[in-house]
């Protein structure tokens, strides 16, 4: 196949699958090196990019993805007319920064970092598509792990974990705590600084959440069950 013919065939596939499709699958349908299919990536979001396109090609992980402009976001709602995603409680919020920074992790575990039953609020994540099990822990009554998803990525505007803010090693309990109490905040942040990111995600099947301010004007958590002491 010619150059041209590998960037219309990834771009048809890409529009079609209206999902992140995973690089290494785009090679074995196409019967290609990493390296063709690279190229031709890059070949692709250049188009967009210096095109002044209405489409961009979004990278989450290993994954491609086909999403619209964010300087057209306005227009494309009022189209689409999609209602907002609801907003992540405080409380939600917490939880999902501890299962991002620790991964994979019990419930079990979250709930003895938080200190309260948190059964609700991981099932709650879970419908959203922010986090997914993973296994099960090899220990009597094998508990289910989870883990962050590609939907959680998108909704902070990242391609990768480790481009989350960095959760520094702590030695004793009121500095995790503390520690944990800034992961939070950073998180709020990377969602302030990735609103533009965030506009990607509509016509997307699991668009960005809104996250409320975690804690008041005085720095204490807005409600008493935020950031329990560990």
């Amino acid at each position: 196949m010619e150059i041209h013919e590998i960037v219309s065939a990834i771009e048809g596939i890409l529009f079609a699958s209206g999902e992140p499709v995973p690089v290494s699958r785009l090679t074995n349908i196409l019967e290609l090196d990493d390296g063709a299919v690279e190229y031709a990536l890059r070949k692709l979001e250049s188009h967009y990019n210096e095109g002044n396109r209405g489409i961009r090609l979004l990278r989450i992980e290993d994954s491609v993805q086909l999403c619209s402009a964010p300087e057209y976001a306005e227009v494309i709602r009022q189209i689409l007319e999609k209602r907002r995603t609801p907003q992540l409680s405080p409380t939600a919020l917490e939880v999902l920064a501890i299962v991002a920074y620790f991964q994979p992790v019990t419930r079990a575990y979250v709930e003895s970092v938080r200190g309260v039953d948190s059964s609700y609020t991981v099932a709650t994540l879970q419908s959203r598509g922010l986090i997914e099990p993973c296994g099960q822990l090899q220990v009597p009554g094998r508990p289910t792990l989870f883990q962050t998803t590609k939907a959680f990525l998108r909704a902070f505007g990242v391609t990768r974990l480790d481009e989350l803010p960095i959760l520094p090693e702590v030695e004793d309990d009121s500095e995790a705590h503390a520690q944990l109490k800034s992961a939070i905040e950073a998180l709020q942040e990377e969602q302030a600084t990735a609103e533009a990111q965030e506009e990607l995600e509509i016509g997307a099947e699991n668009g960005a959440l809104d996250v409320p301010d975690v804690l008041g004007a005085d720095g204490e958590p807005n409600s008493p069950g935020l950031l329990e002491p560990l």
